[in-house]
């Protein structure tokens, strides 16, 4: 791959800027594929009857290898069976040392999920903050993260609201575990699992309508070109509003795929993928006297004509999967994305002491990240009898580079805050943005390289152990444009991962684990180091965790853990010197869950959990005292999702959503409080391969908080909301 924008590139940020985009040029990326499958077709058309025969042959052997690999991960239409993300081998999840929840396509189509958010509302122990309006903002295990995100195993960290257009599932990997995919991931992962190209034929349309004018189009249309090549492609278009005043959203999603079986043993895999998203920032309402505020649910605070926020996102990928005739299997992937978003928000601020009054502050933010990573992994089996050994060993280099631009909000051209009515807060002053002495202007680079190796041993029967560690050379450099000064710091991260798992039976396992990451000083997003943070050690978050995994049925699996996660390093103020930072403050979460997923019979459906969960602060940090707990983290939460077949073609579902009360902020001066919805759904089978749903989420129209951003940035629930769509498939 030819990188000469490099030679030109004044500096290394620039080389990684010029790769990155080289790499994201759409006709590039489409004259590689076309290429591709011309040389496939050309090939093909010049062998000779009995060659293509025999290549025939070959190719199937092949496809079975490779096909039925991926095919018996799912068990049913909510349960999985393997995956590959928790050890980065193919591993049945009752052999992992870990929670892990899954969320499938299936479960995500029954449902007609939207967002990342409404995922996590079925996975135990994860909350899914407001985000300021404009990006995924999970609580995991008690640590909240913007960066904590991945597709197909690579780094996806940058700030914005994902799709689920393209998705296979999605994975939730609990507990800090950096020795499979690096750096932060405190409290756990969110992978996403695309879809990709397979042989076969794949066409499906998805048309949706229904509340607060929504309107969304999704089609998966997919092919075999030859034996040796298959093409996909996924897109999507939405044009909807909100439940709230002046809400209005438009995405765009185009995801082409193609895979070629290069040889029996080879596999090519290449996808490109454009996002586009263009929304109104709502950032909520403000609290009052230790409580959300008493408004209308709908009531904006603001100016809605300023609240916007733009992202494009191109990325592009590549992965070689080739296995050797010794039966050494080598992965290499490569994934390249540039994130282009601005924003510019008016929002609720304090409300004033009789309650007559609220302040509302405004601000717009440009954030460009581009991203470049390569992974390469060799996975080899050995032994046989009673002791067998499955040896990974990997390397990841990764080069990120992020530019912010911040402006404060002057309205009149005069004052960062207006006062404006309780009763009236939606603001119509004009709004001057302009840049003040505290506003970011800077850029960061970040240049990462890391080793890792892994056991997953099997000891007679009943036994298996998996031992792996990461080292990782984490180089951040930053500049800050304002005053031309430069800070750097190199941290040396070594992140171990030890679980052992006993098997009484072969469909049950207990488990035992402990495993380890690091959060460098500069933060999830990297985009600030002061002359402070500069000289601070990494956190460390330590998990320890025991659980059980029980597959009831082969389509029913239940999982249970209890664990205790330990945020440590963490900076405070020197109780001797309040001028001094110290490394003392610590936070610990203790939790315990509960899941099950599964056909329980061939017509019902089930997926659900339980989670309690205390995260506190033992050790006072700069943002908190000891005792305080952490916001966004609820003492309990349940979901239960049933999906039932009652006669040929017709079927119904039901959920059920309960979430305990939870505190907005660390300061732990507002409550939010708890809340119960149902939804429910019906399906019926027009005629072949049309399929007509409807969608009812929070069915009784109740009241209630979901989340906040802080305690002035609250979102009241959604309304009743309905959902109707068709679903074509041939």
């Amino acid at each position: 791959m030819n990188f000469s924008p490099c030679l030109q590139a004044r500096d290394r940020q620039s080389c990684n800027r010029a790769r990155v985009d080289l790499l994201l040029r759409p006709p590039t990326f489409a004259v590689i594929g076309v290429l591709a499958l011309l040389l496939a077709e050309v090939a093909q058309a010049q062998r000779p009857d009995g060659v293509q025969s025999a290549h025939r042959d070959s190719v199937a052997q092949a496809l079975r290898t490779f096909v039925v690999q991926a095919a018996d991960r799912t068990r049913g239409r909510y349960s999985a069976r393997r995956t590959t993300s928790a050890t980065r081998t193919e591993t049945l999840l009752r052999d992992l040392p870990q929670s892990v929840s899954i969320v499938s396509k299936e479960l995500i189509a029954d449902q007609s999920m939207q967002s990342m958010a409404d995922v996590v509302r079925y996975i135990p122990g994860i909350t899914m903050g407001l985000g300021e309006g404009h990006r995924d903002a999970p609580t995991i295990r008690g640590n909240a993260s913007t960066a904590d995100f991945f597709i197909d195993g690579v780094r996806d960290d940058a700030q914005y609201l994902r799709d689920l257009y393209n998705v296979e599932r999605i994975e939730a990997l609990k507990g800090a575990n950096a020795m499979t995919f690096g750096r932060g991931g405190g409290g756990g992962v969110l992978n996403r699992v695309s879809k990709e190209a397979v042989w076969g034929q794949t066409r499906n349309l998805v048309l949706e309508g229904g509340s607060f004018n929504h309107k969304r189009a999704m089609l998966d249309l997919g092919q075999d070109v030859t034996d040796g090549a298959a093409v996909r492609l996924n897109a999507m278009l939405e044009n909807s509003d909100g439940f709230r005043v002046s809400n209005h959203l438009k995405r765009t999603g185009i995801n082409p795929t193609a895979a070629f079986l290069v040889s029996p043993r080879t596999m090519v895999r290449l996808s490109y993928e454009y996002l586009h998203d263009e929304r109104t920032i709502d950032r909520g309402i403000p609290s009052y006297l230790g409580a959300p505020s008493v408004t209308d649910r709908t009531t904006f605070f603001g100016n809605p004509s300023v609240n916007i926020s733009t992202v494009r996102v191109r990325s592009a990928v590549a992965s070689i999967d080739h296995t050797t005739a010794q039966g050494l299997r080598i992965v290499n992937r490569t994934r390249a994305a540039r994130y282009d978003k601005f924003y510019q928000n008016s929002y609720p601020g304090a409300v004033s002491s009789g309650g007559a009054q609220v302040a509302v502050l405004a601000y717009n933010h440009e954030l460009n990240r581009r991203n470049l990573f390569n992974q390469t992994e060799a996975t080899y089996k050995l032994g046989n009898g009673s002791v067998q050994h499955t040896l990974l060993a990997g390397a990841e280099f990764g080069a990120q580079g992020n530019d912010q631009f911040r402006n404060t909000g002057y309205f009149n051209n005069s004052a960062t805050s207006l006062l404006v009515p309780f009763s009236a807060p939606m603001v119509t002053a004009p709004v001057l943005f302009r840049q003040t002495a505290t506003d970011a202007d800077n850029a960061s680079t970040v240049n990462v390289s890391a080793l890792y190796a892994q056991d997953q041993l099997s000891l007679f029967t009943h036994w298996q152990l998996i031992a792996g560690v990461r080292a990782e050379k984490f180089n951040i450099r930053f500049h800050n444009n304002r005053d031309n000064s430069r800070l750097a710091r190199t941290d040396n991260l070594v992140s171990p991962r030890v679980g052992l798992v006993y098997k009484p039976i072969e469909s049950m396992s207990l488990y035992g684990s402990v495993s380890r990451s690091y959060l460098p000083s500069s933060g999830d997003q990297f985009a600030a180091l002061t002359v402070t943070t500069s000289v601070l050690e990494p956190e460390r978050f330590t998990n320890r965790e025991f659980g059980l995994k029980w597959d009831v049925t082969p389509t029913v699996a239940v999982t249970a853990a209890s664990y205790r996660l330990d945020r440590t390093n963490t900076s405070a103020a020197d109780p001797q010197d309040a001028t001094r930072i110290v490394q003392t403050g610590a936070q610990r979460t203790n939790g315990f869950e509960v899941g099950v997923a599964g056909d329980v019979r061939t017509w019902w459906q089930v997926a659900g959990g339980f989670a309690t969960q205390q995260a506190r602060i033992v050790s006072p940090t700069t943002a908190a005292k000891a005792g305080l707990s952490v916001p966004l983290v609820p003492h309990t939460g349940a979901s239960l999702w049933n999906r039932v077949k009652f006669a040929r073609g017709i079927g119904a579902g039901l959920g059920l959503i309960s979430q305990g009360r939870m505190y907005a902020a660390i300061d732990n001066t507002v409550t939010l409080p708890g809340f119960t919805r149902v939804d429910a759904a019906l399906y019926a089978q027009l005629y072949s391969g049309v399929r007509a749903q409807l969608n009812l989420e929070n069915a009784f129209d109740r009241r209630y908080i979901a989340t906040s951003h802080g305690n002035n940035n609250i979102m009241p629930g959604a309304a009743r909301t309905l959902r109707l769509s068709l679903n074509a498939t041939r």
